[in-house]
């Protein structure tokens, strides 16, 4: 392949775009007549690809194959924040909506009940994964007792346990492990079959709306760059556990998706889609406040590209409304969950208990800007390299970043998918736009760091501790889409042209890769 640049394309006329669909509507016009007779499986699959898209055929079969391996490797409550994630789940399942205050003697907690039988095994995981032994001995000490545990009845017997960290967050990214643990309930199963349907229920969800944002996407070939961050081997391992990380994450590619079809590729949504741009608008700012800003980013929008009927004058600020609401909603619920951050302390070592307090450190960053600076400096100095490694893949409490291999071949897919994505329509993403939306996803990159610094870093400390580089993975649609707008560059063959079908199986070939890479090296360090 070579790069070039298309010099005959004005700025407002791409040049025409060779799609998956024409692709694969080319190799079937040119099979064969007795092709199709002969091997209707091949046939089958064709349609399906033209239907549904090459990159959400490629995700559903890849996510759902290594979600569920992850979720049925992971040891219980081995996930991120996995015992806290569970907790708040089960309140939710069970009409706890609101943050609920426990009695704690060490100071400001909240949390809510959980059966005994699950409260024993998170309390055994916790110290499994907090004991390692020395390498090369496995990290699960006794395969046996999971087992045992895991086959215990889910008691009636409850009690309480702390997870202020989640009883930040509302109840909508909570819904689908809420339904699968009453799915759970309903029918009697035990414990390791309550958090194996808990896990699922995340997965299942995953599969639908990065699905469904695929699908949207499947005529252009910036597909490909969806699938690739979907697949990324941490947002594969999340999607396998119980975290809100797993809806947060899906409703951001959701929202990522739709936003590049509408603005940058200049393509018009249909009624499905449009309805699911503004309902995802107002569940995201809820379910992650960092990600607010994301959202709002559908007002850029012009009002021709969505599907809302008749041309009313009143309806171009339909969007707008939605996005007002989703602000609202953000607004509505920092108020309510903004006492428990004076209980975030408790997560940090019991010398800095009552070292984290957010009303010091926003006097601080408003009193003294440039110390606030000069510590967003020194964590990149000191941690970069590891929020780089993290982005890709740190899973879980085993604390296990994946392989040399799957970082590699997870760059390979992003060079290639990047490089063939379609050229950006300037019509619509102007360049006042695409500057709105640059600054934007700065902002919210800002919001990560100055939310876990008020929320989670003690008064005085030297770094903005608490950030993780799979916060990054919800922007990472929308940011290549920005280069891209302004990189004329693009991968081409020697006739020229972008290809499409070994691009495709490049990429999926390298995801495959990191994830099997992933998946042993977890396996193989856990469980021996």
């Amino acid at each position: 392949m070579t790069t070039s640049a298309d010099r005959t394309a004005t700025a407002a006329n791409p040049e025409p775009e060779t799609t998956d669909n024409d692709v694969a509507t080319a190799e079937s016009t040119a099979a064969e007549p007795d092709s199709s007779r002969s091997n209707p499986a091949r046939e089958f699959g064709r349609r399906i690809v033209a239907r549904f898209g090459a990159a959400t055929v490629a995700f559903t079969i890849v996510a759902t194959v290594f979600g569920a391996l992850f979720a049925w490797i992971t040891p219980p409550f081995w996930g991120h924040d996995e015992i806290t994630q569970f907790g708040r789940a089960y309140q939710v399942a069970h009409g706890g909506f609101l943050p609920q205050r426990i009695h704690d003697d060490r100071g400001i907690s909240y949390g809510g009940d959980v059966p005994i039988s699950i409260t024993e095994l998170m309390g055994y995981a916790l110290h499994d994964y907090s004991t390692n032994p020395e390498e090369p001995d496995q990290m699960v000490a006794d395969p046996g007792s999971y087992a045992r545990m895991e086959g215990a009845a889910v008691s009636e017997a409850e009690e309480p346990v702390w997870f202020t960290n989640t009883a930040a967050y509302s109840p909508v990214p909570y819904i689908p492990a809420a339904i699968g643990i009453r799915v759970a309930e309903l029918f009697g199963p035990n414990v390791g079959a309550m958090m194996l349907l808990t896990r699922l229920a995340g997965l299942a969800t995953y599969l639908a709306l990065v699905g469904f944002g695929l699908w949207a996407l499947r005529a252009h070939r910036v597909q490909w760059l969806a699938f690739t961050v979907a697949v990324l081997p941490i947002a594969v391992f999340q999607a396998g556990t119980v975290t809100a990380d797993t809806m947060t994450n899906a409703l951001a590619i959701l929202v990522s998706a739709l936003l590049v079809k509408a603005l940058f590729l200049g393509d018009g949504l249909g009624r499905t889609e449009t309805a699911a741009l503004l309902g995802a608008i107002l569940l995201l700012p809820v379910s992650k406040p960092t990600y607010v800003l994301l959202a709002m980013l559908v007002v850029l929008v012009p009002t021709n590209r969505f599907a809302l009927g008749g041309a009313a004058g009143w309806k171009r600020f339909i969007p707008w409304g939605f996005a007002g609401l989703g602000a609202l909603a953000f607004a509505v619920w920092m108020k309510i969950a903004g006492p428990t951050t004076d209980g975030m302390g408790l997560m940090r070592p019991q010398h800095q208990w009552n070292s984290v307090r957010p009303s010091d450190q926003l006097h601080g960053i408003l009193t003294d800007p440039v110390n606030f600076v000069n510590t967003f400096g020194e964590s990149i100095a000191l941690r970069d390299q590891r929020w780089f490694m993290q982005f890709f893949g740190e899973l879980g409490f085993a604390y296990i970043d994946v392989p040399a291999l799957s970082v590699l071949a997870c760059l390979l897919a992003f060079a290639v998918s990047i490089g063939i994505a379609d050229r950006m329509n300037t019509a619509t993403a102007t360049f006042r736009r695409t500057l709105i939306v640059a600054l934007t996803l700065l902002a919210s990159v800002a919001m990560i760091y100055v939310t876990l610094y008020m929320s989670f870093t003690p008064v005085g400390y030297y770094i903005i501790d608490g950030v993780q580089g799979r916060y990054f993975v919800p922007l990472a649609i929308v940011a290549p889409v920005v280069l891209l707008r302004w990189m004329p560059l693009r991968l081409t063959d020697v006739r020229g042209q972008t290809p499409t079908k070994g691009p495709a199986v490049a990429v999926i070939a390298a995801t495959l890769v990191a994830l099997i890479a992933a998946l042993w090296k977890y396996y193989s360090i856990v469980w021996g």
